[in-house]
């Protein structure tokens, strides 16, 4: 009886540790095929849907740089992207040291995805865990949960077309709660019913929703310092 249980140990513990192997090296795929973008400067469209804020369409300009400089530039100059995601940036998700856990399989968007979750080695680590939803084939991340220490916890969903071999996405959709974002100083928008304050719990409950749609990349383009 003993040595069955052993048996049953010793063959949960060997496929337990494939799994996690076989995460890690899609990891490590993914993370290369994403090191591929030493920068860009990318031309698209913003819409930004949160229930009681009449936030306009707008056109911006994304600037990314290796290791972490990102900006978005926007012509209403409104922006309601989440600081956690210009601290820490798509293109750093997979970057970093931490320990990958196997999290299973599921179904996204008719696109068989496994499910790793990844968490920071380093404990002053902003990230406090991050789940990335990967296309095993095309080794892009379709669909991301990130949690951060001060900034809450914000959904991000991707979609690919022409520029899939650099994991750059046509579409990013972000999903956060609106309680987290602090409207710059200076900065009013008009209410949906025309007032000006709005109660704590409703802040509380609302979510904040904002796409970003691109139009076009200029890949690996010499960008200044100082545009950031």
């Amino acid at each position: 009886m003993i040595k069955q249980i052993s048996a049953v140990f010793i063959f949960s513990l060997f496929t337990f540790m494939s799994f996690a192997q076989e995460a890690s090296s899609l990891v490590q795929k993914a993370r290369a095929k994403i090191e591929q973008v030493n920068s860009y400067e990318a031309d698209g469209t913003m819409k930004t849907n949160v229930n009681f804020l009449k936030v306009p369409e707008a056109k911006v300009k994304i600037y990314f740089k290796k290791p972490d400089k990102l900006k978005i530039k926007n012509e209403n100059g409104i922006s309601l992207v989440p600081k956690s995601i210009l601290g820490i940036g798509l293109n750093n998700l997979l970057t970093g040291n931490f320990t990958v856990l196997d999290a299973g399989s599921d179904i996204l968007n008719n696109i068989k995805v496994k499910i790793v979750k990844l968490i920071p080695v380093d404990e002053n680590s902003p990230v406090v865990l991050s789940t990335a939803y990967i296309d095993p084939v095309h080794l892009v991340i379709l669909k991301a949960k990130i949690t951060t220490k001060e900034n809450g916890t914000y959904e991000i969903e991707m979609s690919y077309g022409k520029y899939v071999d650099y994991a750059l996405p046509d579409k990013i959709t972000c999903t956060f709660n609106i309680k987290d974002y602090k409207l710059p100083k200076g900065v009013t928008l008009d209410y949906d019913d025309g007032s000006k304050k709005i109660s704590d719990q409703k802040l509380q409950d609302t979510k904040g929703r904002v796409e970003i749609f691109y139009a076009s990349y200029a890949v690996n383009k010499n960008i200044p310092d100082t545009v950031f």
